[in-house]
């Protein structure tokens, strides 16, 4: 078993480092291309995003319950924020200041400033080509969009269905990694420490995984079976009560730890913005970093933890009963924005007004804390043992909720790939990795989701950027018509058939 694991770590490096080392630049690059050709949208038409989205939380054609085989906007929003409000914000936040200093931070915020507008792209493509499946519920994605997008110019036909092919490969193994192994390692390292029971955790399987890592697995397997054999709608219901309130209660212990510390504040930004570009003298004297791998390390745990650029909540945005492709991709632009800039954000001020982390230097202060525990540690010092247990409930909540939300992913890609009536085989496979995740190494676990999170994003991105003129289109005849109230025709699918009934709504 130990040369196995080995033989997997050597083997998913390689992969990692070339996805992440290329990729990055392509999702940087797409994300400035989407800000521009849609005229810095998050910014110039900040209100009216604001205003569409949390602005009408409460309206019923919003966040009413819906009939048939839709979900609300709200719900497919709460859905999408439980695949991404995960362990990305809290151990993926801690593991980009450790490995890269609180600089990482400014570049999680510069990934999450034009992740929005990829986010806001992928959403609106993915309405636009949305069909309807043999079971009449909604079925979108970057598979779908490459397929019937990118597939329709002169001479791509192969390459837009190879792609879309490939994406969906890459969504299953996501699904496996960030959307199971990666979230319940996590969940099973944070619960074991905070609520140890000698008995079980002393009773060792191998070297670093206990009979508890394994009680606790089989615990969260067959809680995930009761709610995602249950479908869409029972995974959206169940988001749309729990997301709200753990954002909430985070948010609101994170301002108690970060108004305890207020005199670190000052101190914590401006670390911030001047490690962004030079190297902590601790990590470049002991870890031997540079400046492009502060960056490496705040732009990829920023896509961990919003995954934009993935492609990914796409598929659940557009099981929505919305009608404009928009209205959804103003969505996406909220759910980067809350997902990075507040959760994130407060994650990382709790822990840099902490004194986890030497201001001056980038040193580690907390004897004993890794990725995995630091905002743990970082509570306790404030809440004593209640709050390490807290942040041990939070990561349950936010981890597990994200396998439900990446569980409709991988389902919608192998549907794709092998149709509805097969699904539910993926779902007992990917049920299976939710107990992998309990017996995997946290390193293992962890470098295996990032590496299918870069995969998954290439074929997406392409798609994106091939298609960035048609989203261009989309929004300025949006604007035209909600903004500016010029009677052109609305753009609302690629279909003719789906165009006219979704007319009819508007």
């Amino acid at each position: 078993m130990e040369q196995f694991f080995k033989w997997l770590t050597d083997f998913n490096n390689s992969i990692n480092g070339f996805v992440w080392g290329k990729g990055l630049y392509l999702l940087l690059a797409t994300g400035v291309l989407m800000t521009v050709v849609t005229g810095v949208f998050q910014i110039t038409h900040i209100g009216h995003w604001f205003s569409e989205t949390i602005g009408k939380i409460f309206k019923k054609d919003v966040s009413g319950h819906v009939k048939g085989k839709s979900i609300s906007q709200f719900q497919a929003l709460c859905t999408a924020l439980a695949a991404t409000i995960g362990v990305g914000n809290i151990a993926g936040v801690a593991a980009a200041i450790v490995g890269g200093g609180p600089g990482a931070v400014f570049w999680m915020w510069v990934a999450a400033f034009f992740g929005m507008m990829t986010n806001y792209s992928e959403n609106v493509l993915g309405i636009f080509f949305r069909r309807k499946n043999a079971d009449g519920e909604w079925s979108g994605g970057a598979m779908y969009y490459l397929q019937d997008g990118l597939g329709s110019f002169k001479g791509c036909k192969y390459i837009g269905k190879i792609l879309a092919i490939l994406f969906s490969i890459f969504c299953i193994l996501a699904s496996f990694g960030i959307g199971a192994m990666g979230q319940i390692n996590k969940i099973v390292v944070n619960m074991v420490s905070a609520f140890d029971i000698p008995a079980l955790s002393t009773k060792m399987l191998y070297e670093g995984v206990s009979v508890y890592h394994l009680l606790i697995g089989v615990i969260l397997l067959v809680i995930a079976a009761l709610i995602i054999l249950g479908g869409l709608k029972r995974i959206a219901s169940f988001a749309e009560k729990v997301v709200p309130v753990m954002v909430v209660l985070f948010v609101v212990g994170s301002l108690i730890i970060i108004g305890v510390n207020y005199d670190a504040i000052g101190a914590s930004f401006k670390a911030i913005f001047k490690y962004a570009f030079t190297v902590p003298a601790a990590l470049g004297g002991v870890t031997g970093i540079v400046v492009k791998d502060i960056v490496t390390q705040g732009c990829k745990r920023g896509v961990f933890s919003n995954e934009a650029g993935l492609g990914s909540s796409v598929m659940v945005h557009s099981n929505s009963n919305v009608v404009e492709p928009v209205r959804q991709g103003l969505w996406g632009i909220f759910e980067v924005f809350a997902d990075t800039m507040v959760v994130c954000t407060m994650t990382a001020l709790v822990v840099l007004t902490s004194g986890a982390i030497n201001l001056d230097t980038g040193a580690l202060m907390l004897k004993g804390a890794g990725d995995a525990t630091l905002v743990a540690k970082a509570f306790s010092g404030v809440f004593g043992i209640w709050g390490e247990r807290f942040i041990a409930v939070a990561i349950l909540l936010f981890a597990f909720t994200t396998v439900l939300g990446w569980d409709h992913y991988g389902g919608k890609a192998w549907e794709y790939l092998f149709g509805e009536k097969t699904k539910m085989l993926y779902k007992v496979i990917h049920l299976v990795t939710i107990l992998c995740g309990a017996l995997l190494t946290s390193s293992l676990a962890w470098d295996i989701s990032d590496t299918f999170n870069g995969l998954m994003m290439v074929p997406n991105l392409i798609g994106v950027i091939a298609l960035s003129g048609l989203v261009m289109k989309i929004t300025r005849n949006y604007v035209a018509r909600r903004l500016k109230g010029k009677d052109v025709k609305p753009m609302l699918s690629v279909f003719p058939d789906v165009q006219k009934e979704q007319e009819a709504k508007l």
